[in-house]
């Protein structure tokens, strides 16, 4: 986010300077070509003066050495040009002075001249340009007019000059542009501190950490305001999960002292029975308030199990071991096997703390409703670690595969078997906040029926110390 960041301010930077710096620039050009044009105008017009003498007097030596002079210290050649367009004298041959008029790219100057007019002052000369810089006397005024001076005075030092001075003011914008690029670094941390720290608040959050808040007393004050208002938000949200946890729990306890006193109210009404109808509605309400307690602890169970936040490395060999020989007590008094099979060394990425109580589910959920005989536990790391809970019994239709993970729905077979049909849509809630999924397919061959099989994807983890 830094990089991108400084990749918009950097060239917004230098688009800032370079905004400043060209019309410079131009401003620096344009003043060169206007100082030289000045002095190449002073130089015309004082050959104008003697051009005018010399013509008026016919002697021209003079004036000859004094155009050679001026050619040989400056290298300007300077032509005096009759009202006819013919050359009439300069620095140097006349078969020179026709070859310097002829390379003029333009008369307009030489015209206006003639005409006893000044020519207006030339465009700016740029350091890529080779045009020569053309300046136009005239030699008298109005209907006076009996010549013109032309002085062609080449552009190469003028564009070195203009380069030279471009080169410097190069030079000194390296000063606001290396103060600017300097100051983007700790702005853009400055304005960027508070967006990392929400999205690194994001990231816990949408793992289950719901104490996590973010500084507000950094950054601009717009993402103070933001930063303030997801902190209150994330207390909201954590005080409303934590009311409704603490409901659930809290109810539970409460109710579970007065239905045991119900129930022992219950039983204790069998002596006093003497119908068949009574004891029959006597053993109903029994067997209805046992299944509400029945209700009451797996509610206390799923509270415990949707209460489980973030994420860990968890070695699955290693979970199991801690876990197998229960499973197999609770299997045996079942009359199911119950086994395992989990290679060494197999790191997952699972929910804080609550893989084992994921896995307790399961293996609770085959053994209290599959009516096989065999419960297998098995991982596999391919790419994703696979986790399956595998059993043979009587499994489930596909219709009803796709209902298995809505809350509270049970199986029109397991109506009268404990649980409440929340603990494997829980699962699959969990499963899918620690990055990975949950399938239901097929279990174990060979039993009562095709079995039922609860496949759990998890990423792999590196090697806890």
């Amino acid at each position: 986010m830094l990089r991108r960041l400084l990749a918009v301010l950097l060239p917004a930077a230098f688009v800032l300077v370079a905004a400043v710096v060209v019309p410079v620039g131009g401003v620096i050009a344009q003043q060169r070509t206007q100082e030289v044009y000045v002095d190449r105008l002073g130089d015309a017009g004082r050959f104008a003066a003697l051009s005018r003498t010399a013509l008026e007097t016919d002697r021209r030596d003079a004036l000859v050495r004094e155009m050679s002079r001026y050619e040989e210290l400056y290298g300007i050649p300077v032509v005096v040009v009759a009202p006819d367009g013919e050359t009439v004298t300069g620095s140097g041959g006349i078969p020179y002075l026709r070859g310097v008029l002829a390379d003029l790219e333009s008369s307009a100057p030489v015209t206006a001249a003639l005409a006893g007019e000044r020519p207006a002052p030339p465009t700016t000369v740029w350091p890529w340009t080779s045009a020569p810089l053309v300046v136009a006397e005239p030699i008298g005024r109005d209907s006076e007019v009996v010549g013109a001076v032309v002085l062609a005075a080449p552009t190469d030092r003028l564009g070195t000059d203009i380069l030279v001075s471009w080169g410097w003011l190069g030079l000194f914008s390296l000063v606001p542009l290396g103060l600017l690029v300097t100051a983007s670094l700790p702005l853009s941390r400055w304005v960027l501190r508070p967006i990392v720290g929400l999205d690194a608040a994001t990231t816990a959050v949408a793992s289950g950490d719901l104490d996590v808040r973010v500084d507000a007393e950094r950054g601009p004050p717009e993402l103070r305001r933001l930063t303030e208002s997801f902190n209150t938000m994330v207390g909201v949200v954590s005080r409303a999960l934590e009311r409704q946890r603490a409901f659930v729990s809290e109810a539970s306890h409460q109710l579970r002292n007065p239905l045991a006193s119900l129930r022992l109210s219950v039983e204790n009404l069998a002596p006093y029975l003497t119908t068949e109808e009574a004891r029959e509605a006597h053993a109903v309400a029994v067997e209805e308030t046992t299944a509400m307690h029945r209700m009451l602890n797996s509610l206390l169970a799923a509270t415990r199990l949707e209460s489980v936040t973030g994420t860990e490395a968890v070695e699955v060999a290693e979970l199991l071991e801690t876990r197998v020989e229960r499973w197999r007590a609770l299997g045996r008094a079942r009359g199911i096997a119950v086994s395992a099979d989990v290679p060494g060394d197999l790191w997952v990425q699972a929910p804080a703390g609550g893989l084992g109580s994921i896995l307790d589910e399961l293996v609770s959920n085959a053994l209290r409703l599959s009516g096989g005989t065999r419960v297998e536990v098995r991982a596999r790391a391919a790419g994703p670690a696979r986790i399956s809970v595998l059993d043979d019994g009587e499994g489930l239709p596909p219709r009803e595969r796709e209902a298995a993970l809505d809350r509270f729905w049970r199986s029109p077979r397991h109506q009268n078997v404990e649980g409440t049909g929340m603990g494997l849509a829980i699962v699959a809630d969990l499963v899918r906040e620690a990055g990975g999924g949950l399938e239901l397919g097929e279990g174990l061959p060979g039993g009562a029926g095709p079995g039922f099989g609860v496949v759990i994807t998890l990423p792999t983890a590196p090697r806890a110390d």
